[in-house]
């Protein structure tokens, strides 16, 4: 029974041998054309990224289709944010007080999380005769000191000044009440280092990695921590709690853009160093790892982020020469915000700064804008 079986065996060998030297000796004067092209993955995700077609791009016509999409965008970013930790008692730890020429800068403790503590650098203006405006204020991946002035050398206080970092302490030079928070997984609530990072404390890819396996997310965890600041400072009777802001720049500026969907008692938003598009900026090139949100790229791009929180006030503060957040798509979206603001009647709250400068804050509108819509 076994030599039928061996004999079609042999047969199959054969032929396959006899199609490959009849195959050989046809194309043996003709080049031979790779059959596996292996490509960088470079360019495959530049193909990816290309071919995406975002499902919940804005398109509305009128103020109902706005707010249909806006709800549905909205529910769907609350999902991308992730799960929140579980709430617990408002606390507050008051540390330290230091008076400066026209602040008061109190370093303080807003507990977030059972194990955990938000650090805040909290100014308060001299001299408060009414309840003031309060501004939430979130720093970028060079830790909190350069923004608040604070243990520089005379390198790092140019680069401050250049750069325009501190402007938790220019807002509260000019008349408003700021609260600075260390984010988390920097400066004094770094855990394990992220590689290849000396210049400061960070940890940027233990908060990614661990919240992304929490169903949670390293922008969401922050933004709740922001969340809560906001909850002292609705304590206060310095502070109007209905005039309340938020200002970031760079990863400051990413949270910045998201708080206002996860907290309604936002008011308005300064974003500085962080609006462009996903596609041209956080996809294309290397940014830590903590700027990404995960799945954001299927349903929208941050001109949809910034809509779906329309029309509270929102100012977009750019470097044309920021090699990270390409200006080009800045304004492209900046257009279309223009254009949902116009729908709903309320252009005049969406304001940029284009200026001539690089990844940086800018003060050139800040006062102006915040002056025109929380009524200083």
């Amino acid at each position: 029974m076994y030599i039928p079986l061996l004999k079609a065996c042999l047969v199959s060998v054969l032929s396959v041998l006899t199609l490959g030297t009849l195959t050989n000796a046809a194309s043996a004067d003709e080049p031979v054309a790779e059959t596996i092209v292996q490509q960088k993955i470079n360019k495959n995700f530049e193909q990816l990224g290309k071919s995406n077609q975002p499902s919940m791009l804005w398109d509305a016509t009128t103020v109902a289709e706005h707010e249909a999409w806006q709800t549905k965008f909205h529910d769907k970013m609350t999902q991308l944010l992730g799960r929140m930790p579980q709430r617990v008692p408002l606390d507050v730890k008051w540390e330290t007080e230091e008076k400066f020429e026209k602040f008061t800068r109190h370093k303080i403790y807003v507990r977030s999380e059972e194990s955990y503590w938000v650090p805040v650098y909290y100014f308060v203006p001299h001299e408060i005769a009414e309840k003031r405006p309060a501004i939430v204020c979130l720093h970028g991946h060079s830790g909190i000191y350069p923004y608040i002035r604070e243990g520089q050398d005379e390198k790092e206080r140019k680069k401050t000044e250049e750069l325009s970092l501190d402007y938790a302490v220019y807002l509260a030079e000019h008349g408003y009440v700021t609260a600075a928070i260390v984010v988390r997984g920097w400066n004094e609530t770094h855990g394990d280092q992220d590689p290849g990072v000396k210049h400061v404390q960070r940890s940027c890819r233990q908060v990614t990695m661990n919240t992304l396996l929490m169903g949670m997310t390293p922008q969401g965890l922050r933004c709740w921590d922001a969340m809560r600041v906001i909850d002292f400072l609705q304590t206060r009777d310095e502070v109007d709690g209905e005039r309340i802001g938020v200002a970031g720049l760079s990863g400051g500026g990413t949270l910045a853009t998201y708080l206002p969907i996860l907290d309604e008692r936002v008011k308005l938003a300064m974003i500085a160093g962080a609006f462009s598009s996903y596609r041209t900026s956080i996809y294309a090139m290397p940014h830590c790892i903590c700027n990404c949100l995960p799945g954001v790229m299927q349903y929208g791009d941050m001109t949809e982020v910034v809509a779906s929180y329309a029309p509270r006030p929102v100012l977009l503060i750019n470097g044309i020469h920021d090699p990270i957040f390409p200006v080009a798509e800045a304004r492209e979206g900046f257009a279309k915000l223009q254009r949902v603001y116009k729908l709903l009647g309320h252009g005049d709250r969406i304001d940029a700064d284009f200026f001539d400068g690089p990844h940086a804050w800018s003060n050139n509108k800040t006062l102006e804008f915040l002056a025109a819509h929380f009524g200083e």
